[in-house]
Parts: C-alpha cells; structure tokens; sequence
C-alpha cells in the first residue's frame, strides 16, 4: 500500500510541468537555428575576442552562476549591449529586480533581440539571442511586471553597459 501511494505521488508530481513557457512567445521558431547573422565568425576568432566565460555563455549557451554580474545591482541610466558585438539590447528603463539572481528586463530593444524555443531541461523554454550576432543572452519568461508582463532573465556576462544620459 505505501508503494502504491509513493508511485502515484511521484508519477503525479512529475507529470506536473510549468506553464510560464507555454504561451504565444514560445512558438517554434526553427526557422531561426539555421539564420545566417550579420556578424559571422568562426569558433576560433570569437574565442580569441571573448573571455572565457563570455565564450562558453554566448557562443555555447551556457548559464553565469546566479547573483555573480557586476550588473545585477546596476542602477545607472544607459543601454545594456551585446558583450560580443556591441548591438544595444536592453534599455535601464527596463531593468528590474526580479530576485532571481540574474539581469532582468521587462521589455527588450525592438528588432535586436531574437528568439528560439530550446529543450534542453525537458520542458520548453524561450532562448533569447542577439540579433546581430547571434549570441545566446539567456531566456524570456512570462511572469514579469507590467507593461508587458515578461521577464528577459540574461546572463550579465553576456552583456557590456554604456553609461547615458
């Protein structure tokens, strides 16, 4: 009897699955794996332009340890870039706490950011990318604040800060 009880308790719990995932921004886009980006470059010159741990989140999509970005607790007006290629990505207008241990945005730079469905935890996630470049960024959840409701969770190490006005 208690077997029967902990197999339907786990079969239960691990059918259970988010739906923070599962709305209109995470349609497949397959059509954007196989994009050609303004900026090409082989494995070899990024890694020669990037540190390692820039390398390894934005070319391999790798994930920075949460609460490690000197930009995590950045109030400073100005414009979140592309670590890789310069192109401007998130506004600081934007940017805000979201206590998750990464920079988090509630609405990216129109037309600079680009977006896959990857599966690689199981479930479907929304990846974001740099436009320009190519670049892996993080992902795009929708529990975020208003106005839009989404919340862009990038890896900081994916991005370079240009103080404005």
């Amino acid at each position: 009897m208690k077997y029967s009880v902990l197999l339907v308790a786990l079969a239960l719990l691990t059918s259970c699955r988010g739906v923070s995932q599962d709305k209109d921004i995470a349609k497949d886009q397959s059509q954007e794996k196989n994009k050609e980006f303004k900026i090409q470059k082989t494995e070899a010159e990024w890694k020669a332009e990037l540190t390692d741990a820039e390398f390894y989140v934005l070319r391999k999509a790798a994930t920075e340890n949460p609460f490690t970005s000197e930009l995590l607790d950045n109030k400073k007006k100005g414009t979140y870039v592309c670590a890789a290629c310069g192109t401007p990505l998130f506004k600081s207008e934007t940017k805000f706490d979201s206590g998750t241990g990464w920079p988090s945005f509630y609405k990216e730079i129109e037309g600079n950011v680009g977006y896959d469905v990857d599966y690689k935890i199981g479930y479907k996630r929304t990846e974001e990318h740099c436009a320009n470049c190519g670049g892996h960024l993080g992902h795009v959840f929708e529990d975020g604040p208003a106005p839009t409701g989404l919340r862009h969770c990038i890896n900081g190490v994916a991005l370079d800060f240009v103080e404005g006005e």
